[in-house]
């Protein structure tokens, strides 16, 4: 009878634990609204977030990117970066109208983290291309490390600025002007990946991946997109009464974060690179 009691016990905890779970997890399967290439791990964390990690080793890298494209929106996104020596690695949260190649005419909003041997600081890369115009990067050192927990990264894209946000804190306001090129007309799809930038990420190249350290894997979770979602005939699809980042800009607050971020974080601005600028500095920078 005390084994029956106990087996009824077990299978009513089970039930219970059951639709605490599958609900959550139901929700949280933002995964699905992605196609993935190489190696990503989805699974469910203790509180029923979806993560998914992607792996880089000598063969590949990993990334997913978003079926829908956007017009305007605010994304975010949870990551927990590559830990101990990531030098060489280059992690991504990014939107692109997709078109690649040399000479070509994308839209883009890159969050970039850069790679670094073991204790140095991480570098966040953040820069926009309008009509295939780009160059136009602020990277930051993180002022804490983002591979021993996870934090919070957000874009956010109106038709007046592009805002890049951290943990909540802004860290930079790209703004528009009426005679400079800004993206405001090619739909964007989410990009998420992990790829060898061995040439490039860490100390301009002078350290590449370590590869005896592989696989590399950085997570993320908690993604969301409160966004217009582009149609191929027709005015994009807003969210009705969710759609306040569309006249969102800096307020108070913002503007001392930025303050604070420039003194403190920023580590190099465009619009002050002028071997990178013979001829004159992009039209934008003298309006900052």
């Amino acid at each position: 009878m005390a084994r029956r009691s106990l087996v009824l016990l077990l299978s009513s905890l089970a039930v219970a634990v059951l639709s605490i779970l599958q609900p959550a997890s139901a929700q949280s399967a933002w995964l699905d609204e992605f196609t993935t290439d190489g190696e990503v791990r989805a699974d469910f964390d203790a509180t029923g977030k979806q993560v998914a990690s992607l792996v880089l080793d000598r063969s590949s890298g990993a990334g997913f990117n978003s079926t829908q494209k956007y017009l305007f929106g605010e994304f975010s996104v949870e990551m927990k970066l590559v830990p101990g020596n990531s030098a060489g690695t280059v992690t991504s949260f990014y939107l692109t109208s997709g078109e690649t190649g040399k000479g070509d005419d994308h839209d883009e909003i890159d969050m970039e983290f850069m790679g670094n041997s073991s204790g140095a600081p991480t570098v966040l890369n953040t820069n926009v291309w309008a009509s295939g115009d780009g160059k136009k990067e602020h990277q930051f050192y993180l002022w804490f490390d983002p591979a021993a927990d996870y934090h919070k990264y957000t874009i956010i894209w109106n038709d007046k600025n592009i805002i890049f946000r951290v943990d909540d804190v802004t860290v930079r306001a790209f703004r528009r002007y009426a005679d400079l090129p800004y993206p405001d007309a090619k739909p964007m799809a989410v990009h998420a990946t992990l790829w060898d930038g061995s040439y490039w990420a860490t100390e301009k190249g002078n350290i590449p991946i370590d590869w005896s350290a592989a696989p590399f894997v950085v997570s993320y979770r908690g993604y969301t997109a409160n966004a217009c979602v582009a149609s191929e005939h027709g005015k994009p699809s807003c969210p009705a009464g969710r759609n306040e980042w569309m006249d969102r800009e800096l307020d108070d607050t913002d503007r001392l974060t930025v303050a604070w971020a420039r003194r403190n974080c920023l580590q190099y601005n465009y619009c002050e690179d002028g071997w990178r600028f013979p001829e004159g500095f992009p039209g934008e920078c003298s309006r900052e």
